[in-house]
């Protein structure tokens, strides 16, 4: 009779409006997420993700206390991240210290923004670890529209890209602009980071964007069907985790994670 009327309960949760937006949010995220994340696993920029992940934090912290909205100061602060990372640390030595620098500014300059912020505890705890109620019409609206640029920009640019990735010492004296295409694949990255911190939190954002890729090129090294296997993973962590999340009312982000963790 509970698991019933647990059942009974999880229908109607999913009949509503916000559980709706942010089902169609994950599955969007899972799509663009999976695209990325085998070619972010084969440059070796996983922690260059987490750098972007609290720069959108930081921004998410912005436009809490402005009273702006929170997608759209997630955007600027990963597209802020992305453009520092890929000027100032192109090389690979240089990476690690440049991501670690800004990621530590960003860190605690959003913990005071947060401080100062006198609203509601549950939007601090959110930009954190995720909530699957922050997605509204106007967040899903601006998931779709980045969404779209991403998925357009790197169906032109991702041969050069996937080619750079594998062997970019080659790809350089062939001809490819490996150094424009490393700033574009950042700033992809930051764009996606911002999508995926509303709803999965900027402490786990690694669980969408890196997870699925590494656990895809632990069963393929063909370029294809790991971006395929990647997506799926992703596609069933957020959608599964957002769905499991919804009876018990818990942070999505600890569902997603797990389900990541048991298909790497």
């Amino acid at each position: 009779m509970t698991a019933l009327f647990s059942f009974e309960g999880l229908g109607e949760l999913l009949e509503q409006q916000f559980v709706i937006n942010a089902l169609i949010a994950c599955a969007v995220l899972g799509l663009v997420g999976g695209l990325l994340t085998p070619l972010i696993v084969s440059r070796g920029m996983s922690f260059a993700v987490h750098g972007t992940a609290e720069l959108a934090f930081t921004g998410g912290a912005a436009a809490l206390l402005l009273g702006v909205g929170v997608g759209l100061g997630s955007v600027v602060g990963a597209v802020v991240a992305g453009l520092v990372f890929g000027l100032l640390g192109l090389r690979q030595r240089e990476r690690d210290s440049v991501i670690g620098v800004v990621l530590a500014f960003g860190l605690g300059l959003g913990v005071l923004m947060l401080s100062l912020y006198d609203g509601r505890a549950s939007n601090k705890f959110g930009l954190l670890a995720g909530s699957i109620v922050a997605v509204d019409g106007t967040n899903l609206w601006v998931l779709a529209v980045v969404a779209v640029f991403v998925v357009g920009v790197l169906a032109v640019v991702f041969r050069p890209l996937l080619f750079a990735s594998t062997d970019p010492d080659v790809a350089l004296a062939r001809g490819v602009p490996v150094r424009a295409l490393s700033l574009v694949f950042a700033v992809l990255i930051g764009l996606t980071t911002a999508l995926a911190v509303p709803i999965v939190g900027a402490i786990l954002v690694l669980s969408v964007m890196i997870v699925p890729g590494a656990a895809a090129n632990r069963v393929t090294a063909n370029p294809a069907l790991a971006t395929l296997i990647a997506i799926v993973i992703a596609e069933v962590s957020l959608v599964g985790g957002a769905i499991l999340s919804l009876a018990p009312g818990l942070p999505v982000s600890g569902y997603v994670a797990a389900i990541g963790f048991v298909a790497y």
